[in-house]
């Protein structure tokens, strides 16, 4: 039997990653104000992207997640936001193109406004001071003033997070882009990668099909795309806020996180007995899990019974998370286990946070080659082992920061601070993200029967 369950019965477990509000009855003001604006998304798209997900376990949809590390406050701007958007959209149609299977965007934005941290506490020049856990929660200057976290912020990102998911429903419902001419695709970084002549093969087949699509159909595709789907999601690190947001809504039963689309827990946030699996537990959204490497067997199945109790298709996401070094060994048998327990998940990959290091200037980044690399062998464990593996989960910009080493530029650690401009995470960037998504569509081409 399932135990009792409410919005706030996360409260009565522990919370990791606990936020020390200086003052109580501000914070209960603020929250109290959240619970009565309108919600941000509705149960109807909540539960489409639902059967989409079940649809990528089964391999008929392909999930492509990704976006800021952590969304900023300064970055709710019309270029920034269309640019995350035009990236998701330019990836989805060259992965539609290689695996002839339909693909559900899903962006990192519109509350990607809290980040975990690995200490509640940073020390400079002999001061210190609480973390920057996010533009919700607290500023990044290094002062006592920036990093005593502020109810009211929690107000100013939902609002940016519904200024963000207004524009992008105004853009994918317009059309905003045209796919009809190649100069569009802004590909000269394929001059500079090892194996131009095959991207460049690869992308004129999608020209060509763009043209055939457009031919029978009649319309543009950005006439087509627009008519399609684009959901939010983001990491429900700040349960006081998810709460908030948390309601029944009339002629459907259960409660439903209408923040976002789809939340997710964090690998430092999914103790089976804590606080954040208490409050998912709950909630009728789909919802995702990042697995890592201290992650076992028996507790990932218990996880996912606990998560999902009714096995619904399209409920639990399995974001697994173990860098390159890692991923042979460890990924095998938590599929093996999941499978014995005849649970439904949709396997999603994340090759990017395995694979972060610090490079010799102090600054955070990640490799190509690696973040590749665990994509590919998350292919090959999966079709060893018939599963499927139904989505990829990137931190990527539309922008051309100098974040991750190599890629078709090359670029080194000498690279890294001039365009350097994540206060959180390194992410792929425009090129590098393009990059990613024609390997995966040539992958899959060879792997597709015929």
């Amino acid at each position: 039997m399932h135990q009792p369950w409410s919005p706030s019965s996360w409260q009565t477990k522990p919370l990791a990653q606990r936020v020390a509000y200086p003052d109580a009855d501000a914070l209960h003001a603020v929250l109290t104000q959240l619970a009565r604006l309108p919600p941000l998304v509705t149960s109807g798209e909540v539960e489409t992207l639902k059967q989409y997900l079940a649809e990528a376990a089964r391999g008929e949809r392909f999930l492509l997640q990704g976006g800021d590390c952590a969304e900023s406050f300064d970055d709710c701007r019309s270029d920034a936001i269309a640019a995350k958007l035009k990236i998701l959209l330019k990836m989805s149609i060259i992965l539609t193109h290689g695996s002839h299977r339909r693909v559900v965007r899903v962006g990192r934005l519109a509350g990607q406004y809290a980040k975990p941290r690995s200490a509640d506490t940073e020390t400079r020049n002999g001061q210190t001071l609480p973390s920057y856990r996010g533009d919700s929660i607290n500023r990044r200057g290094f002062t006592p003033e920036d990093r005593t976290p502020q109810p009211e912020l929690l107000l100013r990102g939902y609002e940016r997070a519904a200024l963000t998911l207004n524009f992008v429903r105004a853009l994918i419902q317009g059309g905003f882009t045209d796919f009809r001419h190649p100069e569009f695709w802004d590909l000269d970084f394929v001059n500079c990668a090892a194996e131009s002549s095959q991207y460049r093969a690869t992308m004129d087949a999608v020209v060509h099909a763009v043209r055939f699509l457009e031919t029978v159909a009649g319309h543009s595709l950005a006439e087509i795309i627009g008519r399609g789907e684009f959901f939010a999601s983001h990491e429900g690190l700040h349960l006081d806020y998810e709460q908030a947001q948390t309601r029944q809504v009339p002629r459907r039963s259960g409660w439903y996180n209408l923040s976002t689309h789809f939340p997710w827990i964090g690998n430092r946030t999914r103790s089976l007995d804590g606080a954040h699996v208490e409050y998912f537990r709950g909630i009728a959204n789909p919802i995702g899990v990042k697995v890592g490497p201290t992650l076992g067997p028996e507790e990932l199945v218990r996880l996912c019974r606990t998560l999902n109790p009714d096995n619904e298709p399209g409920r639990l996401a399995l974001i697994h998370r173990f860098g390159v070094g890692r991923i042979d060994a460890q990924l095998p048998e938590l599929i093996a286990a999941v499978a014995r327990a005849g649970q439904m998940v949709l396997w999603v990959c994340d090759p990017m946070h395995g694979n972060t290091i610090t490079a010799s200037n102090g600054l955070k980044t990640r490799n190509f080659d690696d973040i590749l690399g665990e994509l590919q062998r998350a292919i090959d464990i999966h079709d060893r082992m018939g599963t499927v593996l139904g989505g990829v989960h990137f931190e990527l910009t539309g922008e051309d920061v100098t974040e991750c080493l190599g890629g078709a530029r090359r670029l080194t650690e000498a690279d890294l601070p001039r365009a350097y401009r994540s206060d959180v995470d390194p992410r792929l960037n425009y090129e590098q993200a393009m990059e990613v998504a024609l390997l995966i569509a040539r992958r899959v081409n060879r792997k597709r029967p015929g």
